[in-house]
């Protein structure tokens, strides 16, 4: 397990998360609660964004891969994961927003939202950084043994299987 002691916190994302609405996203209404963590160390999935239930409304989480709290993740590849799951919650997935699309990437939508958006510079250099450093910041993938599960037979089928 990995401890992190730089200022990255849940906190710091919340702040993260209201600098990137206001900035690019001003004209989605913010129609229910969405928070934001860190969630644990994922190597494949970045963020994701999910309905969490209330009594009677429900809010939307955001969760971003815990390895972001390292500070050789550059900031701009936070924010380029924190504005992709703001265009899932546009489109209205994981949202009371109406649902623009049967599929949440259908037809690249995500990425044509983040270039409509101005952020397609962001996008890039996110891409660009993934491919080429983030192979040192999550470590070399360690292979689980596979178990092979033993099939076990009574001792009359065992006498009479090769008959």
């Amino acid at each position: 397990m990995r401890y992190y002691l730089g200022m990255r916190n849940n906190e710091w994302l919340d702040q993260k998360l209201d600098y990137i609405w206001q900035t690019y996203f001003a004209n989605v209404p913010r129609s229910n609660e969405v928070s934001i963590a860190f969630g644990r160390c994922a190597r494949t999935r970045l963020g994701s964004i999910r309905k969490t239930s209330r009594k009677s409304d429900f809010a939307s989480q955001i969760l971003i891969t815990g390895y972001f709290k390292d500070e050789k993740v550059p900031e701009h590849i936070i924010e380029a994961v924190i504005a992709h799951e703001l265009c899932h919650y546009a489109h209205g997935f994981s949202s009371p927003l109406p649902q623009l699309f049967k599929y949440p990437h259908q037809g690249r939508a995500v990425d044509r939202e983040m270039i409509k958006r101005g952020l397609g510079d962001i996008l890039l250099a996110q891409n660009k950084w993934l491919k080429n450093e983030w192979k040192a910041v999550i470590g070399p993938v360690k292979r689980r043994r596979r178990v092979r599960k033993v099939r076990r037979t009574s001792i009359f089928q065992f006498l009479f299987s090769n008959s």
